[in-house]
């Protein structure tokens, strides 16, 4: 079990290290929330880490020490669990650059207080950029905004790691409150009807023309024929084509049993109803392509958790071998 707040980092002859990562919207940190930083990182044997999200980390701490850790910093960790939005990344905007076109730190912390934490079908990141230089890599997260002269232009469906993918642009020229109109229309859309994937991915799955064509439809208010759930490969008639990088692949089929060469995501495609053991088990990153793509054995391994266990709890809920 996983210590609150905590991330597996590394198992060396045995022993385990952990990391911590306390939310700070936008990046910005105060001096005296910094001086705790370090007092904490002393204190504890630690390393500040600057991450990708705009976050600090503290990495290499012991199992025993996260609940003070957290007591010490007064802070709230950067994640509810791992399907949901995780982040929104600000560049300085017209508050401190002088190529801003909007103003970036208004617009990311409102996203940043009614997102952050929210739980989605898989990870979320966003980018929030006030020019085209997208500082913020709008283009490569899975909601990203760009200032221009006539106001903010909207994309959905980037992504970058192992399976990367430039977001498609839904919209231009938007004010402030049209833009979160828009950006909170995109997200209810994917929760309704994506599966455990990207964005990006639920998009290339339904085509991008029928996801601009229902998400422009409600935002200017015309009735919109909502895209219909998928059918899991069990009950469909057609075969479910492959999508790279998705949950979509592998030859697992209904009624056969987990083995340890089962791939997750093709686990998860065939047996939905897997996730909560995953979960149950610390496996929370159940949308990243990367830990969707190994088999169960590679997954145990990396998490430090008993083979044998794991596969018999997921064959319980298995209906073949329940």
């Amino acid at each position: 079990m996983l210590p609150k707040g905590a991330n597996l980092q590394k198992i060396r002859d045995g022993k385990r290290t952990y990391a911590i990562t306390p939310h700070l919207p936008g990046g910005f940190i105060k001096p005296e929330v910094m001086q705790k930083y370090v007092d904490v990182t002393k204190k504890y044997g630690g390393t500040m880490k600057l991450t990708s999200a705009q976050r600090i980390m503290i990495t290499g701490l012991k199992a025993e020490d996260i609940e003070n850790i957290w007591e010490d910093l007064g802070m709230t960790p950067a994640l509810g669990f791992a399907n949901c939005v995780r982040s929104v990344k600000i560049c300085p905007g017209i508050a401190f650059c002088k190529r801003g076109k909007q103003d970036s730190i208004k617009l990311g912390l409102e996203l940043d207080k009614r997102y952050i934490k929210k739980e989605m079908p898989s990870r979320i990141k966003m980018g929030v950029s006030a020019c085209p230089n997208s500082c913020g890599e709008s283009v490569v997260k899975d909601i990203g905004v760009i200032g221009t002269d006539e106001g903010w232009d909207v994309y959905a469906g980037g992504s970058a790691g192992s399976h990367p993918r430039l977001a498609d642009k839904i919209i231009t020229s938007l004010d402030y409150d049209d833009t979160l109109r828009m950006v909170d229309i995109i997200m209810r859309y994917y929760q309704k009807h994506a599966d455990i994937e990207r964005i990006g991915q639920f998009i290339e799955r339904i085509g991008l023309e029928k996801f601009k064509t229902d998400v422009l439809a409600e935002f200017y208010g015309e009735k919109s024929a909502a895209t219909e759930p998928k059918v899991p490969q069990s009950e469909a008639s057609e075969k479910i084509v492959p999508v790279p990088g998705g949950l979509t692949e592998g030859d697992l089929v209904f009624g056969d049993p987990i083995t340890a060469d089962s791939v997750i995501s093709d686990i998860i495609r065939v047996y939905p109803q897997t996730v909560p053991v995953f979960r149950s088990f610390g496996m929370g990153c159940l949308g990243c392509p990367s830990s969707a793509g190994e088999p169960v054995r590679q997954a145990a391994e990396i998490h430090g958790l008993n083979l044998t266990e794991l596969l018999a709890a997921l064959n319980k809920v298995v209906p073949a071998n329940s």
